[in-house]
């Protein structure tokens, strides 16, 4: 991995961030390819919308189809015809957000699969030959994301045992992948400013902060994203981790991050929410049952180049698939287009401003 910081504008930066598959352009967004698909995406349509990278899940790949499975088909990026690079995440959020019987212990977690109720075990070892076996790009060390709310003494706790197994993934982590340790503390910031300190110390290559949008308050999760950054090394990629909608990003590219990943932008698609220069538009409300004009005419993405609202309306309405694909090209577009934009703000020496304009006259739901 080679990461180099080309401009700043205050905290905000525009970086690159350089591996064997391909060299990333931040602030990036990974959209998420949980089981090895993008929901209702092909490849080739992922890359039309400027996809850089995709984010999978050793979580759910481990239990199917299963990391061999995937080996034996020469590695996650043959068996889902995908060239570019793969972020996967360790699985540590899954353990906990599905399988609420867990049992954690120094060696990892015990827990049963959300799909058959069978028993498994992932500890830091584990995690990091099962994401070897998938061969991604960047990995993420095995972490336990502490649920909101927790106890001081839970969180310490917790933040110690996610300290003991980024070491062992350290032991364990292959040469020809790019390994990050995840942040962890719950709202805590002297336990965030510790767990960060710790992590430091073992020189990872990159730095992930998770356990935020987990249920806490937004302004808090805010303030997190605010002061965290700084306490992380500016050489090296920050990525916050599962955040978030636009509004979360621009704080988040502001305090200094540069990597994102989320599922809003597919799972409101499938819902029905379309997110538009003009605001959020629900394509099911019956307005739009004779509008005959484009979803955004500002948007460049085949199904505002070639569909109007009263076509999606009517998709979602009949709850066609295609209503589906459709509005998930164009909210994949919207993400990673806005992501060239602040790119290009940070350039100009303008993000400040552009924060302010898109705050104001672009994401209010109608």
């Amino acid at each position: 991995m080679n990461f180099r910081i080309l401009h700043t504008d205050g905290n905000a930066r525009v970086c690159t961030l350089t591996l064997e598959r391909g060299t990333l352009h931040t602030p990036v967004f990974m959209p998420v390819g949980t089981m090895g698909a993008v929901k209702a995406m092909s490849p080739n349509e992922l890359k039309d919308a400027g996809a850089q990278i995709i984010l999978c899940n050793t979580y759910h790949l481990y239990l199917r189809p299963g990391e061999e499975t995937v080996a034996e088909a020469g590695g996650l990026h043959k068996f889902i015809n995908w060239d570019r690079p793969i972020l996967t995440d360790s699985g540590g959020f899954q353990v906990f957000s599905l399988s609420p019987l867990r049992k954690i212990s120094e060696e990892g977690v015990t827990f049963k699969s959300h799909i058959n109720g069978s028993t498994h075990f992932i500890g830091p070892q584990r995690a990091m030959e099962i994401q070897r076996a998938l061969g991604s790009d960047i990995v993420m060390a095995f972490d336990e994301c502490t649920p909101y709310p927790s106890t001081y003494e839970y969180t310490l706790k917790s933040l110690n045992l996610t300290t003991t197994w980024a070491k062992t993934c350290l032991l364990n982590s292959s040469k020809t992948q790019t390994l990050f340790a995840i942040v962890q503390g719950g709202t805590y910031k002297d336990l965030r400013i510790e767990s960060a300190k710790q992590l430091i110390d073992l020189n990872f290559e990159g730095y992930a902060v998770g356990g935020v949008s987990v249920g806490e308050p937004k302004e808090i999760m805010h303030e997190i994203i605010r002061y965290i950054p700084s306490e992380l090394p500016k050489d090296k990629p920050r990525y916050l981790m599962g955040v978030g909608f636009p509004e979360d990003i621009l704080e988040a590219v502001e305090a200094g991050f540069d990597m994102f990943d989320c599922v809003i932008p597919t799972r409101t698609a499938r819902h029905g929410t379309l997110l538009t220069s003009a605001g959020r538009v629900i394509i099911g409300n019956s307005r739009f049952r004779r509008d005959h004009t484009p979803l955004d005419l500002e948007c460049g993405c085949y199904t505002c180049q070639n569909f109007t609202k009263s076509y999606l309306n009517h998709l979602y309405k009949a709850g066609e698939i295609l209503g589906i694909r459709l509005n998930t090209i164009h909210n994949l577009y919207f993400y990673l287009d806005f992501m060239k934009k602040i790119r290009a703000a940070i350039e100009q020496d303008r993000f400040i401003s552009f924060k302010k304009d898109w705050l104001s006259n672009s994401y209010t739901p109608h």
